[in-house]
């Protein structure tokens, strides 16, 4: 009986750990990694386990960095059941596909260079057809319901608050006259966050593993951040400018969409045009519509509110790539919602072209950007972006909105924990190094808890006491 920790150990992205009981294999996650094209290519790695092997999947929500790497699995033989909430699957059947085929479309590009230098063309990390393959696996649990997945293990969901379907996994293990309860956070969601209910608090565990992206930050408040997003509607409009929200398709963009919808008067929102460019934000847009169950009771009155009239009567969705290039023809009064979240692809990068070299316009980012992609360079101040070959000076203001983000910040990390009683010992998962052990020291000083910081590949024994390695670093 023992857990390993094979991705989101010292970093954000690519979340995967194996739980090991009575001879099963059960992962939770098996997500992309993102970042750099160094940290991309671990992704064509082979697992460090075998496929044929794992007998469950427990999904903890549909974000790529969680899901994405599925397809995969299954091409290397994995077929048994993926476990995750309805929602969870409804939404992961467009963002496999739609990784797909950013995969085909990459490998092709990538081939034409290579067939000129005379290379060895190179396969798609898979293909659109292997999304849909993967989707005939996923089994869906409702909150709340305990589930027997394997012998020996015994799995139940509860609403994590961070995007539609999102899932806290609470899983029970019994192996030689032996139980463990461990308890996964997922990603937990920021209290008060548009459309979605708060993080479920959970009071027992032998062992706790929580996520840690804002382990080392607070949030603004939600007050101050709509205030300074009123403000920059005003600034903007005034200048004559555009808004550029580099959003993920799914949870970022509806919860702008809700609160554009929220405060359209207060905000003056009846001057702008405001374009939803993404295919798969759309549709995600339309999962969100089919979940209202979800919503908390704010959001859900709203959407009652405008059931028969549209929320936005500005709003533009752009489907097809011709509807996107039209948008760049608009000098100001545009507010775009683009992927990818974090400029890493997608259509922001044509908008950014358009627009980031305007002191006129403003760039908002709304997200956790991690290490090596555009985004996180404009947060960290660049003054020069490349863009297909290209240099671009960026003179347009860049704002980061932490109250907007969809996960919790250290203070709600702390609460949550709070919950468990005999504060059980504590794995950190899905944060940088820095910002783990910010989080690592003060869970110390509050709770006097003990928080390890686990190394991808580390392997840890849950039989008898769990004693977690001697860490201060």
């Amino acid at each position: 009986m023992h857990i390993q920790f094979l991705g989101a150990a010292r970093e954000v992205t690519g979340s995967c750990h194996l739980i090991e009981v009575q001879g099963r294999r059960i992962l939770l996650d098996c997500g992309l990694i993102q970042g750099s094209r160094r940290d991309e290519e671990r992704n064509r790695n082979p697992f460090t386990f075998d496929p044929k092997r794992i007998d469950a999947v427990v999904l903890s929500h549909a974000h790529i960095d969680h899901s994405g790497r599925i397809p995969l699995l299954g091409n290397a033989g994995f077929s048994g059941p993926i476990y995750t909430h309805r929602a969870c699957r409804d939404l992961c059947r467009i963002m496999l596909k739609d990784a797909g085929y950013l995969n085909e479309k990459e490998a092709l590009w990538e081939n034409r260079k290579r067939e000129r230098k005379g290379l060895t063309p190179i396969e798609p990390l898979y293909t659109m057809a292997d999304a849909t393959a993967s989707m005939r696996q996923f089994k869906s649990l409702p909150y709340g319901q305990t589930k027997r997945i394997v012998p020996g293990l015994t799995v139940r969901l509860s609403d994590a608050g961070h995007i539609l379907g999102s899932a806290i996994i609470e899983l029970w293990l019994k192996e030689g006259g032996e139980e463990r309860k461990i308890v996964f956070s997922g990603d937990l969601g920021h209290s008060g966050a548009p459309i979605v209910r708060d993080p479920t608090a959970i009071d027992t565990a032998d062992l706790v593993l929580m996520e840690s992206t804002y382990g080392d930050r607070l949030h603004r408040s939600r007050e101050a951040t709509w205030q300074e997003i009123s403000d920059l509607v005003g600034e903007v409009q005034r200048a004559k400018g555009n808004i550029l929200i580099p959003a993920f398709a799914v949870g970022r963009s509806q919860d702008i969409l809700y609160l554009l919808a929220k405060y359209y008067d207060q905000w003056h929102l009846e001057n702008w045009q405001i374009f939803l460019d993404s295919p798969m934000a759309i549709q995600a847009t339309q999962v969100y519509a089919r979940h209202t169950e979800l919503y908390d009771p704010g959001a859900l009155e709203l959407w009652q509110r405008h059931r028969n009239q549209p929320l936005l009567p500005n709003l533009h969705l752009s489907r097809a790539s011709s509807q996107s290039m039209g948008i760049n023809r608009l000098r100001s009064g545009a507010i775009i919602i683009a992927g990818s979240g974090m400029c890493s692809g997608g259509r922001i990068k044509h908008h950014l072209k358009h627009n980031a070299w305007r002191k006129e316009c403003h760039i908002v980012i709304v997200g956790f950007q991690t290490e090596g992609t555009l985004g996180r360079a404009l947060v960290d101040g660049a003054r020069y972006i490349r863009l297909w070959g290209e240099t671009v000076r960026v003179a347009a203001k860049v704002h980061t909105i932490g109250g907007l983000s969809a996960h919790a910040d250290q203070a709600e990390l702390m609460k949550w924990y709070s919950h468990f009683k005999h504060r059980p010992p504590l794995a950190l998962v899905h944060g940088e190094y820095d910002a783990m052990r910010a989080l690592q020291a003060r869970l110390l000083e509050d709770f006097n808890t003990p928080a390890h910081l686990p190394e991808r590949g580390e392997r840890l024994d849950l039989k008898g006491q769990i004693r977690l390695p001697s860490q201060t670093g």
